[in-house]
């Protein structure tokens, strides 16, 4: 509730936000002009323009389908100059405002692209190379929000057109949620925390079965139960590791995936 009370705030103040000039070059225009305005800021790739020219519009139009076009403009440019949390407030706002807008669903797809791009954005893709470090190995609760708002619009939206990028997204996080419980398993595995690896591992099993994150899950559990001397429990792990992955790296003592990350071998 705070962050719609500060977004009104701010649509309250936009128009005092314009410059002087600004100001007496806006004072007469309409509706359409300031969207029209606003629309080629947007379209030129500058987005404070665009969101304070869209505000402004709201602001002293707050009525009509260009306010209501405006709201949904302004969560799209708030996304585009990787404002995510404005970018979702705004989207939030558009859908506690107008439930059932023709274009709601792309309100629920902006939310899930704002928090997908929060972890995998063009500079996080960057650093990932640099750093050696891929989107899994990061606090997931982004990659699982941005799950959930997909799951939202595939849910209630299945015919939208956003409904077929939203599912390849969708694959693609399960496989980055079930890594991120291999991570942490790892962790415990390497300070001797066997108990807590083991377990950690086996719900990456159980929640997440058909990921890349299976492979490495089981291996973990064998060795967090060899070091624990449950043989039976090591033993079944290694038969459903040799049924299911008989080629596996693992099978042969070592961890191949320690150098190279999951998202590489999946290429």
């Amino acid at each position: 509730m705070l962050r719609y009370s500060i977004l009104l705030l701010v649509l309250a103040l936009s128009a005092c936000g314009l410059m002087p000039e600004q100001k007496e070059e806006t004072k007469d225009w309409s509706a359409q002009k300031f969207y029209t305005e606003a629309k080629e800021k947007l379209n030129d790739g500058n987005y404070s323009a665009a969101i304070t020219l869209f505000e402004s519009l709201e602001a002293r139009f707050p009525y009509g389908r260009f306010a209501q076009q405006a709201q949904l403009e302004t969560a799209y440019a708030y996304y585009k100059d990787q404002e995510q949390a404005s970018a979702i407030a705004a989207a939030d706002r558009f859908i506690k405002l107008h439930p059932n807008h023709a274009n709601v669903d792309y309100a629920y797809y902006l939310k899930g692209l704002a928090n997908f791009n929060d972890n995998w954005g063009i500079m996080s893709f960057m650093m990932q190379g640099m750093l050696k470090q891929d989107m899994s190995e990061r606090d997931s609760k982004a990659s699982r929000e941005s799950f959930e708002h997909f799951r939202t619009l595939v849910t209630r939206f299945p015919d939208s057109k956003y409904a077929p990028d939203a599912r390849q997204r969708m694959a693609h996080l399960i496989n980055v949620v079930a890594m991120s419980e291999i991570h942490v398993a790892r962790y415990y595995l390497k300070r001797k925390a066997y108990i807590a690896a083991a377990n950690r591992a086996q719900f990456a099993l159980r929640e997440y079965p058909t990921t890349p994150a299976t492979e490495e899950a089981l291996f973990i559990m064998i060795k967090a139960y060899d070091m624990l001397g449950l043989d039976d429990l090591r033993d079944d792990a290694e038969r459903v590791l040799q049924r299911n992955f008989p080629d596996s790296l693992f099978l042969a003592g070592h961890n191949p995936i320690e150098d190279v990350p999951w998202w590489k071998r999946l290429w």
